[in-house]
């Protein structure tokens, strides 16, 4: 066990405080800025448009790269993504496609093409005075953008990584419609533990999201393919969250705009409350992993891991498990 998570471990034992601020807007200024994607060869074009959610504030913050889910925009998650760097971190959330869904290879090779870019390419789109520490880069995904997450962290694809990711993060991660219809590369084994990831991990997923909203819809996160598999997978150290209450879509924006916004309102079981908690919960639990991973600063992770009823839905079931423990 390393240092860390023996003071998390020792810190669950004990006494844990009643609130943790994780779960509300963080103290810093965020400004989102819209990069495009341009044609020509151009080293400070993105290879694909980016939304970026950085903190305003002087100082030098670690990055993540967050990637989409299946057919969303990725400007539907903007109250997450403004949570999240209100707390002091850079987003940046390409938009892998838009009309026309690539295979899932080329959907994590687009994203491997992005983080080679943030090198050179994230620096000067920044404010003024604000540094990105791409030393601190953390890379996340929901739905079957937690899917691509997980492969691009697996190595899973053509283009060479320039970057390494220190923490991983899947939101309600999904691979696919069923065991015999799933995208592709294939990373689910069925076997645990069996993922070859050497840094920490957290999967967040949802209890509805494995049910139906109708009998023509299938459910959006199905069993065998969602968030208990995906964690059944993970080695230590590795944490889960169930937001028991609510759905597979519950963590984007109220009423995205358009067709594919509607659509994603109406094709998956919701949670009957607003989806404002869910935000909160899902950005809180970021929050505290990257903060206990790329800060050494663990005492919101404990503090949530101890009493999950301190997030404002209910988390059920939660678990941690620390570098040393093997199953």
């Amino acid at each position: 066990m390393s240092l860390l998570e023996a003071k998390a471990m020792s810190t669950l034992t004990n006494s844990t405080p009643t609130t943790t601020s994780v779960f509300n807007k963080g103290d810093f200024a965020v400004e989102f800025i819209k990069v495009a994607e341009t044609s020509n060869s151009c080293s400070s074009s993105p290879p694909k448009p980016l939304l970026i959610a950085t903190p305003t504030v002087k100082g030098s913050y670690a990055v993540v790269l967050f990637l989409h889910g299946f057919y969303l925009r990725n400007y539907f998650y903007k109250d997450l993504l403004h949570h999240i760097s209100s707390h002091g971190i850079i987003l940046v959330a390409p938009q892998l496609y838009e009309y026309v869904s690539p295979s899932g290879t080329e959907e994590i090779d687009s994203a491997a093409k992005v983080t080679n870019w943030l090198q050179e390419g994230l620096q000067p789109k920044l404010p003024e005075n604000v540094r990105a520490d791409l030393t601190k880069l953390a890379l996340a995904g929901h739905s079957r953008g937690g899917k691509a997450a997980f492969a691009l962290a697996l190595g899973k694809v053509e283009t060479s990584l320039s970057l390494k990711f220190s923490v991983l993060l899947g939101i309600d991660p999904v691979a696919g419609l069923n065991k015999y219809c799933r995208t592709k590369p294939h990373i689910l084994t069925y076997s645990p533990r069996s993922f070859d990831l050497s840094i920490p991990v957290t999967v967040i997923g949802t209890g509805l999201g494995s049910q139906q909203k109708n009998c023509l819809s299938p459910p959006c996160a199905p069993e065998g393919l969602n968030h208990e598999e995906f964690f059944n997978e993970c080695k230590p150290p590795c944490a889960y969250f169930v937001a028991k209450d609510y759905g597979h879509m519950d963590m984007l924006d109220d009423n995205p705009p358009g067709a594919i916004g509607e659509l994603s309102s109406c094709l998956c079981k919701n949670g009957t409350g607003p989806r404002d908690p869910m935000r909160r919960s899902v950005g809180g639990i970021v929050v505290a992993y990257l903060r206990a991973y790329l800060e050494a600063d663990d005492k919101d992770l404990a503090a949530i891991v101890g009493d999950p009823s301190l997030a404002p839905v209910t988390l059920e079931p939660v678990e941690f498990v620390p570098a040393n423990k093997s199953s």
